[in-house]
């Protein structure tokens, strides 16, 4: 899985400029769709903007290209529910494309006659095993960011609080995971954490992947060496809304609010 610095309902406005391209949000909830960066041209010669398209997309593997073709027209476009990085990059590297190929901008329908797609890099397909693990996402950031987080609920005695928070750390190295941080709520010996573990903008070049049921096995494995649960102790009063304390942080503008 990539977690980090992604767009869906919001376009970065102050990151990226298009030409060609146009973002068309994503609406989730019973409107579930895809958001996706969307162009339409027409070209001098189809198959040769064919031919370099697919040899773009071997330096983007983790992004799909949908090619819809009538003639000497295309609508060109790639999606998903979380656009990192890499897909504006994509997008920014077709426009050089289609500058070079003479396009020129159209915003009619047209009937489509054929189609193309140059699809994702296969990986393993990984079902979350860990119930204690959720898949979360945020409020708004820096150039209308969101971020996709894991985040685990746990309490422990708080005599322990600083060694846990100093073996998650290193999990986190272990994993591929740049980006820790925690809220706490202490009470008595006890304390109530909420972690949150991510990573910063996902660039083309270098992409991160997490594993996330082994990093949750890592997890799971810390409750034998600590007394630890997971869910938090005690009713609202105890919520752990005190924080957030980094361990870790990367592009911190794109992860947290400034206070």
């Amino acid at each position: 899985m990539i977690l980090g610095v992604y767009w869906y309902f919001k376009f970065p406005e102050n990151v990226y400029h298009f030409q060609f391209f146009k973002f068309l949000k994503g609406f989730g909830g019973h409107a579930d769709n895809l958001a996706e960066l969307e162009a339409r041209v027409s070209v001098e010669h189809p198959e040769n903007l064919l031919k370099k398209l697919e040899e773009l997309h071997a330096r983007f593997k983790n992004t799909y290209i949908d090619i819809q073709i009538n003639a000497d027209k295309f609508m060109i476009s790639t999606g998903d529910y979380h656009l990192f990085d890499c897909h504006f990059q994509l997008a920014e590297a077709i426009e050089q494309l289609l500058i070079s190929e003479n396009a020129v901008l159209f915003d009619s329908p047209f009937e489509i006659k054929s189609r193309r797609s140059f699809s994702p890099e296969k990986g393993e397909f990984e079902t979350i095993e860990h119930r204690f693990i959720q898949i979360i996402g945020s409020d708004f950031k820096k150039d209308n960011a969101e971020n996709l987080s894991i985040r685990i609920d746990c309490n422990l005695p708080i005599i322990h609080k600083k060694d846990l928070i100093n073996d998650l750390t290193r999990i986190c190295i272990e994993e591929n995971i740049h980006v820790f941080y925690y809220n706490n709520r202490d009470y008595k010996d006890h304390c109530n954490l909420m972690l949150f573990f991510t990573n910063g903008r996902q660039f083309g070049n270098a992409t991160q992947k997490v594993q996330i049921n082994s990093f949750g096995s890592k997890i799971r494995h810390l409750t034998q060496k600590y007394p630890l649960q997971f869910g938090h102790f005690g009713g609202m009063e105890h919520y752990p809304l005190h924080g957030p304390f980094v361990q870790l942080i990367k592009d911190e503008e794109y992860i947290l609010n400034k206070k």
